[in-house]
């Protein structure tokens, strides 16, 4: 089979780019190792309920704003979303109560007014919200953070949500910190039912435009003639052949499927094997019985500590944990679901790292079970007598995730990227291959406003429009 364009992985990012290219007229196939699309965009079902594998909320999809104009040409902005609270995202730490506001104005003066001596402090803040920009790759956002907040407490309710990034303060950038938190500062967006519906969608605008999406089908090697990859094998013994390639795979295992390609240079390779990877998270998905608990239209991030920057760096109990609840489908006001989210680093998982899905054994469930009721009790400072409304719970670790979506390490944002290593860690999309592109969540930021922004880069080489707001 010829194609134009062949994508390797169906994640958020490689379906991104197949449909703006299918759009565009380019003949795309995407090829996927597994039986269901979506990456951690897809869903899955468990006793008549359907839960998200990453999908918890969207930033910036109002008319203007960050996401906007990206969702409306990949034909998502018709998916029923709904507007978050005005107040869209609680922070609880130490037993203190803090919101952030919708809106940057919003959320100075809601901050403000338990921080009045940080106003001016604040506002600079969200200055630099609005105005990130490369220079800031290199700025380490702890350092920038202790600069700008004289209050130690508020340097740490205004990281507090970041729970949606690898909170490093040795490393993690200026740059990545601010593009997770900016756009759901614009306005913050669930998506009424489950992820699936975004990949169905992004699937059905691919195959409307004449591309295809092919699962089971385990790449294995790409074929190279001088300099150009021609070919794609997969473990079927199929081989596809197109002009352009691009890989929507964690960067390391595209590098095992160039093993035979004589014009990948050492460098690269020793470049995508060695950078680190992120922290994956622990999930804990509930559902709640009928006419339990009312829906709220916000996240809550529960931390038992003030220091929101130590999540990964000791294997101890659990310290905090975000509460998102699912939009009740049936229109009513009353939910069924909640996720519970914490970090947690690979090294935890590495007594069960060899053993198979399905026969970790029970010390590995004890575990389970331990982290799920950690969780639970830091959810209960903001739901009471939640353990007693629980019908159903369902945990996941990194483990999970690497078996069945093939993340390395289960990582949940990428490979990592370190102010003190800018020019290494964040990444370019093309490759010394010349017709073998990157994309995901590794490349350059990870998330759906990241990962969205390296689909448009990526298309851009080939053909499409480059990332633009307006």
């Amino acid at each position: 089979m010829n194609s134009d364009v062949l994508i390797i992985g169906s994640g958020l990012g490689g379906l991104e780019c197949g449909a703006l290219l299918a759009q565009k007229g380019f003949r795309v196939l995407i090829l996927e190792r597994s039986q269901q699309p979506g990456g951690c965009m897809q869903s899955f079902r468990r006793a008549g309920l359907n839960y998200d594998t990453g999908l918890h909320y969207v930033g910036g999809l109002a008319p203007g704003q960050t996401m906007y104009k990206a969702f409306a040409d990949l034909g998502l902005l018709d998916l029923p979303w709904q507007r978050m609270d005005d107040d869209f995202d609680h922070v609880i730490i130490s037993g203190r109560h803090f919101t952030f506001r919708q809106g940057y104005e919003a959320f100075v003066d809601g901050l403000a007014k338990d921080f009045p001596h940080q106003r001016e402090a604040l506002q600079s803040y969200v200055q630099k919200l609005q105005h990130i920009t490369a220079s800031d790759m290199d700025v380490l956002a702890y350092d920038y953070l202790r600069q700008t907040f004289s209050d130690e407490l508020l340097l740490n309710v205004v990281s507090a949500a970041a729970m949606k990034t690898e909170l490093r303060r040795e490393s993690l950038p200026l740059f990545s910190f601010a593009h997770t938190c900016s756009s759901y500062v614009e306005s913050s967006w669930r998506l009424q039912g489950d992820g699936n519906q975004l990949v169905n969608k992004l699937i059905d605008t691919i195959r409307k435009a004449g591309g295809e999406v092919l699962t089971g089908r385990r790449v294995v090697s790409l074929t190279e003639v001088d300099g150009h990859i021609t070919s794609a094998v997969c473990a079927n013994g199929e081989t596809y052949d197109a002009e352009h390639f691009i890989s929507d795979i964690h960067p390391a295992m595209l590098c095992r499927l160039l093993d035979k390609c004589p014009s990948m240079r050492k460098s690269f390779r020793r470049r995508m094997e060695t950078v680190a990877n992120t922290c994956g998270m622990f999930t804990v998905q509930l559902s709640i019985r009928p006419n339990e608990l009312r829906y709220f239209a916000h996240n809550v991030f529960v931390y038992d500590k003030p220091n929101v920057w130590t999540m990964t760096e000791a294997n101890d109990p659990v310290k905090g944990v975000m509460i998102s609840a699912r939009v009740p489908e049936d229109g009513s006001d009353m939910l069924r679901q909640i996720d519970l989210l914490t970090p947690m680093p690979w090294h935890e998982c590495e007594a069960w790292v060899d053993t198979q899905v399905g026969h970790r054994g029970d010390d590995y469930r004890a575990m389970c079970r331990e982290k799920a009721a950690q969780c639970l009790t830091l959810a209960e400072q903001y739901i009471p007598g939640l353990r007693g409304m629980v019908e159903q719970c369902y945990t996941s670790t990194p483990l999970t995730y690497r078996d069945y979506l093939g993340i390395p390490e289960g990582c949940a944002f990428g490979m990592r990227k370190d102010s003190r290593a800018a020019m290494f860690t964040f990444h370019s999309v093309s490759t010394p291959l010349k017709n073998l592109l990157l994309t995901g969540g590794s490349i350059f930021l990870p998330g759906i406003e990241g990962v969205t922004m390296t689909a448009f880069e990526t298309c851009s080489k080939i053909g499409d429009p480059v990332w633009n707001t307006k």
